[in-house]
């Protein structure tokens, strides 16, 4: 322990006889007099049984405690809560899913307040964890390391091919098509999830991973460590150890979480081919910290950034293969050789990214999932803004993998996504439609569920790049097919998507990133005059006030903005 007294806020309940009931209920805990004189160091696991994304977590955590306790602190562990997007998915349960990244980040950041916490590990699985706490850390501003839990192997099929959660929806389609039997489909809901760990593409929980370790925040190695091995334990045990080294140092979040810092973030999602729930969470966590992130930047970072990753769910491979070839570390040291990245940031080991690149090796040779700069997929980032006269606040496109880059056709207009499923199912759904799905933002929603389930089933009945798909909604990161995001203003606050009408024609074109409607402004007037807002969907608890505080898709859906 350094000569210095590292103990910051936990002063406030350990010194003078005043304290003595605060010591007392803290002996009770396992405190020890000496305890008292090292810094509390708080361990925030999004442990639970209700997903394999976390159901290790609380293994994950108490290496992370003894970690901090081995580096000098006094450590303790608490729980908050996390939901499962895949199992929330096409029903209403996945209006909760958004709302636990608020409700993950509160019950973090009043813990650590309450406590008077000097330090927080926080381990993170499924995908609003990682967001959750990393919005907690960031108004906290007390030295703080983030550990993902780590990927989810891939399963393995009859026919003994890799698969994964997303594999399963698409399943759902191919049976509804009859291109597939009730025994392939059982077969595949079998086998997708063999084990811990979150959802093995480049989904969200990937993303949001790979996002926090080039923003600096995760150790390295962290993103791409698998759920299941001795190197994600490694990973927790040095964070603990981590936090007081940044308290020695004093080193913040805010200190690392720079304006510079969000954009190698935003570079990675981009190289990688990541989810569009980036720009919800990365614009989140940026808010958190005071730092001016807009989708100009993203678009900014988009023009210059390839698309070099063959991953899942546009791509072939998953997380763990990825690992296997140097993981995400090494594709970031490919990034900042070519330039792309900011060298200079600090981050949560003490070093700058570049000095921290330094010592990872590079991608195996002759492995196959990260093509060279010079040779991408894509010669600019798969992750689109889309602006016109249905989105003048912007929407976001996942537009890797894609042969068709613009759709022009009807509205097929629904308010709700059960609706638009039981059209697709029922094939009243056709080559050429624009499906539009909406009240699904962040209030009409409430809480702008995803929507893997309807969009897995339209890729699975061949209609992938013949029908496009449109909501104030979002989609899993798992999605892909023409599909359109975010849209903004949503329906709920009087948006242009709640203007549509069956037949409008429709114009999705990612060339020249246009979300248009072939109606003249004055109709969209007269429309608009004629129209009233509904009610908000839920009258009471978690989801009606979510829809109260929540802001536009294109701020972050933040909570703490007050009413729009």
């Amino acid at each position: 322990m350094a000569d210095k007294d590292l103990r910051i806020r936990s002063k406030d309940i350990s010194e003078g006889d005043n304290r003595a009931p605060n010591r007392a209920m803290l002996r009770a805990v396992g405190f020890e007099d000496e305890d008292f004189q090292k810094p509390m160091i708080g361990v925030a696991s999004t442990w639970s049984e209700v997903t394999p994304c976390n159901v290790h977590i609380d293994k994950l955590a108490i290496e992370a405690k003894r970690g901090a306790r081995d580096g000098g602190g006094a450590p303790m562990i608490f729980n908050t809560i996390t939901v499962a997007d895949g199992i929330s998915m096409g029903h209403e349960g996945m209006r909760y899913s958004l709302p636990s990244r608020e409700v993950i980040a509160d019950s973090i950041e009043t813990v650590a307040g309450a406590e008077r916490l000097d330090g927080v590990v926080a381990i993170g699985g499924c995908d609003k964890n990682m967001p959750g706490c990393m919005i907690a850390i960031g108004r906290l501003n007390v030295p703080a390391v983030f550990v993902y839990g780590g990927t989810i192997s891939p399963g393995k099929s009859r026919e003994d091919k890799d698969i994964d959660i997303v594999s399963v929806f698409e399943a759902v389609g191919k049976h509804n098509a009859g291109s597939m039997d009730k025994e392939g489909l059982h077969d595949i809901e079998c086998h997708a999830c063999p084990g811990a760990g979150s959802c093995g593409g480049m989904y969200t929980a990937n993303t949001m991973a790979s996002a926090i370790e080039a923003l600096g925040m995760s150790l390295p190695g962290s993103a791409s460590n698998p759920a299941e091995t001795g190197g994600k334990q490694e990973d927790c045990y040095k964070a603990g150890d981590a936090v007081v080294e940044l308290l020695r140092k004093e080193i913040y979040p805010r200190d690392i979480m720079t304006k510079e810092a969000f954009e190698n973030a935003v570079t990675v999602v981009m190289a990688l081919g990541g989810s569009t729930n980036a720009f919800l969470h990365l614009l989140a966590m940026a808010h958190s910290v005071d730092v001016d992130l807009s989708y100009d930047d993203f678009e900014r970072i988009r023009e210059r950034v390839p698309h070099i990753a063959d991953l899942k769910p546009s791509g072939k491979y998953v997380m763990e293969h990825l690992h296997q070839v140097g993981g995400v570390s090494a594709v970031m040291k490919l990034l900042l050789e070519e330039g792309l990245l900011h060298g200079d940031c600090l981050t949560v080991t003490g070093k700058t990214l570049a000095e921290n690149l330094a010592e990872v090796p590079p991608l195996h040779e002759g492995q196959k999932i990260i093509r060279p700069v010079s040779e991408p997929f894509k010669e600019s980032g798969p992750l689109y803004v889309l602006k016109g006269n249905l989105a003048p606040a912007g929407a976001v496109a996942k537009m890797s993998g894609l042969k068709v880059s613009r759709l022009t056709g009807p509205a097929r207009v629904f308010d709700s996504e059960k609706e638009a499923t039981e059209a697709v199912l029922a094939n009243q759904i056709k080559p050429g439609d624009v499906l539009v799905i909406r009240y699904a933002g962040p209030k009409g929603g409430p809480g702008m569920s995803e929507m893997l389930s309807i969009s897995a089933i339209i890729v699975g009945k061949g209609l992938g790049e013949k029908v496009g798909l449109l909501t104030d909604g979002r989609f899993s990161g798992g999605t892909h097919g023409l599909v359109v995001g975010h849209a903004a203003p949503e329906a709920q606050v009087g948006g242009p998507i709640a203007l549509l009408k069956e037949g409008d024609l429709v114009t999705i074109d990612s060339e020249t990133q246009e979300l248009n409607v072939d109606v003249s402004d004055e109709e969209m007037a007269a429309r608009l005059a004629d129209w009233q807002a509904p009610p908000l969907r839920c009258s009471r608890g978690v989801l009606n006030k979510y829809a109260r505080l929540v802001s536009c898709a294109s701020k972050g859906a933040v909570t703490d903005l007050g009413e729009e």
